[in-house]
């Protein structure tokens, strides 16, 4: 029954508290025996009772089992304690007064000289462990929140410095899987700025949080303020609006279950209930093998597939990995994430160059042995697009094709090329110009066979730069209205890793001249998406946050597909990939019109370029083609 009520969970910190404390205890007891021996020799009535030699061990065992069992009992080697600089004082106080009060009765039937040793050493413990105490909470928490080195766990900021913001605080520090370390409070109520709670600073008021999440590099804000009315809600998560972290809500209390933890309950963007599908999950086994100890070329490697795609290679035992992207700022972030995550400059290389430029892809085709190339490099932004045709084909076609001909000059062993839902039967430039981006793949599989070159063709990616759900979630904290273009408008959706699981799986997999597709459910609509989040937010669609409809954009049609017509599906040993049968090029006349194509983008004919591209690509369609055939066939 004693045993049960000890429980302590053995981290780091706690062991070596522990560790600390036996240590202190034992000094404690040794320098009161030298000090009594020697103050009180001549003391008659003291000098006969002084313990011999041989029993002080015994007496030092005892002592420090006592008072360790003592905190124990009471609590003091939990986080929940250790976390807290008043309460972790106190109980050690408690502990070593009940340990030296009972100890010292107990040996007083023994030795009278031993129980004056007892309560001389249960003083001199309590002092220093007043100390160690002190020292512990500056070490552990003021000096690593204020120099940021607490491990690899995510800053943490508390919005809300009550009831539940401290009870938020606790499940986080206490977490057995911790992840989060909270950072500080920020609150509205005047009457908390500069004070502490739960040992942490309060700053004040709500639109100091910017500012507070860059000073203490903040990669979490929790919203601990249940009982605040959807308008002050709105106004302080509108000060969150362009902070790049995450954020999680705890619900109103109507919502709140009885569940003490209230963290547990906060809500972020769940992707499973976005979607309405599990997330798909990947074996990779196979691919950890054929990732191992190669050179791997990443191009667009700082954007949200390329920089995932990085994240994922590192931790399979590549020789190298290259990041190479023409935007500097995204190719650094994710170099210095790697480097802070433990994978050197010998691992991780940038190279920033644009994929137009054939002399700088040579140059670099030369500087590394390149075994496997992931293509995430292209113009995604359908609009633009739109406006920019012969930008799509000097960086999405030329680009492609400049990095599957130098793999193939340098004898790079695949090639992997990150396709789109939007090259089926495109009705934009932008679609278009990846189905070409398709065609160019198969027409070096049919021409070179030192290379096998596939591509990997998925839809929306939730979270991507340019997706839906960061322009919904700055809309809803910023207050509204989210725009969707329609109300019929559907998409296919995955996630980032599904996204990359896919590519990494397809590099595996691949033979030669596929298209790999994923099983990615049922489409959704986006305004379905948009009601989803809304709620996650805590407010309530069209009434509480409203919801306008704004019209398709140009090159936009309200549903996408995986497959053509004319194509086929082939099954893989992974029941959620498909090898698509693709049609073959004609490899006779394809480089003539590759040439003519890009001829025409070079010269910045727009009229020409897309006439072009209609040609070349035979399901390219205009959108009012494909949305009329569409709505006639709903009217029927």
């Amino acid at each position: 029954m004693l045993l049960e009520k000890i429980k302590i969970k053995f981290s780091l910190r706690v062991t070596f508290t522990i560790i600390i404390d036996v240590l202190l205890a034992s000094v404690s007891f040794l320098m009161s025996y030298t000090y009594i021996s020697t103050k009180f020799y001549s003391i008659t009535s003291f000098k006969d009772n002084i313990p011999k030699t041989h029993t002080v061990y015994g007496a030092l065992a005892l002592f420090v089992a006592v008072n360790i069992l003592a905190n124990a009992l009471l609590g003091g080697y939990t986080k929940k304690r250790l976390s807290n600089a008043s309460t972790s004082i106190i109980s050690a106080f408690l502990a070593v007064i009940i340990a030296g009060s009972v100890s010292s009765v107990i040996v007083n039937f023994y030795s009278t000289g031993l129980s004056v040793l007892f309560v001389f050493s249960s003083i001199v413990f309590a002092a220093l462990l007043l100390l160690s105490r002190v020292l512990h909470y500056y070490l552990f928490y003021v000096f690593a929140i204020r120099t940021g080195k607490y491990g690899r766990l995510v800053p943490t900021l508390i919005i809300g410095a009550g009831f539940t913001g401290k009870m938020v605080y606790h499940e986080l520090i206490e977490a057995a899987d911790r992840e989060l370390n909270p950072v500080c409070f920020v609150d509205d109520n005047k009457e908390l700025f500069s004070t502490t709670v739960c040992g942490l600073p309060v700053f004040g008021p709500t639109v100091l949080i910017p500012e507070l999440c860059k000073k203490y590099k903040i990669g979490m804000i929790v919203f601990a303020i249940p009982s605040c009315s959807k308008e002050q809600r709105r106004r302080i998560l509108a000060n969150c609006n362009g902070i790049n972290c995450d954020v999680r809500i705890v619900p109103s209390l109507n919502e709140l279950s009885k569940e003490n933890e209230f963290f547990k309950q906060s809500q972020g963007v769940n992707v499973e209930k976005l979607l309405g599908r599990d997330s798909i999950n990947i074996e990779n086994k196979k691919v950890a093998d054929f990732i191992n100890n190669k050179v791997c070329l990443v191009t667009g490697g700082g954007g949200s597939i390329g920089s995932e795609l990085c994240r994922q290679i590192v931790k399979m035992n590549p020789e190298r990995v290259i990041i190479l992207d023409i935007y500097e700022n995204n190719a650094y972030a994710i170099q210095q994430e790697l480097l802070r995550n433990g994978f050197g400059r010998e691992i991780v290389s940038v190279e920033i160059a644009s994929v137009r430029d054939k002399e700088k892809m040579r140059a670099i085709f030369n500087k590394y042995n390149i075994d496997v190339i992931f293509h995430a490099s292209a113009h995604k932004h359908v609009p633009l697009m739109e406006d920019n045709p012969e930008e799509a084909i000097k960086n999405n076609v030329e680009g492609t094709y400049n990095i599957a001909h130098m793999a193939h000059k340098y004898g790079v062993e695949k090639m992997v090329l990150i396709s789109t839902d939007k090259a089926v039967n495109p009705t934009n430039v932008m679609g278009a110009s990846k189905r070409l981006c398709e065609m160019v793949m198969q027409y070096m599989s049919q021409t070179y066979k030192t290379t096998k070159y596939t591509s990997v063709r998925f839809g929306n990616v939730l979270g991507s730069n340019g997706s839906v759900i960061p322009l919904f979630t700055k809309q809803i904290e910023a207050g509204g209205p989210v725009t969707v273009t329609h109300p019929d408008i559907i998409r296919y959706f995955m996630t980032i890793p599904e996204a990359v699981s896919l590519v990494l799986e397809a590099g595996t997999m691949s033979d030669g001249g596929e298209v790999f597709v994923l099983d990615m459910g049922e489409p959704v609509k986006i305004v379905t998406l948009a009601e989803n989040l809304i709620k996650m937010y805590g407010f309530e669609p069209y009434t509480e946050m409203p919801i306008e409809f704004c019209g398709l954009r140009a090159g936009e049609k309200l549903y996408e597909e995986l497959l053509m017509n004319d194509e086929n599906l082939k099954e893989t040993h992974n029941n959620k990939i498909f090898i698509n049968d693709q049609l073959e090029v004609d490899c006779s006349n394809f480089k003539a019109q590759y040439h003519k194509i890009t001829a025409a983008a070079k010269r910045n004919d727009s009229e020409e370029t897309v006439a072009l591209l209609h040609q070349i690509v035979p399901t390219f369609k205009t959108p009012e083609e494909v949305n009329d055939l569409v709505c006639s066939g709903a009217e029927k």
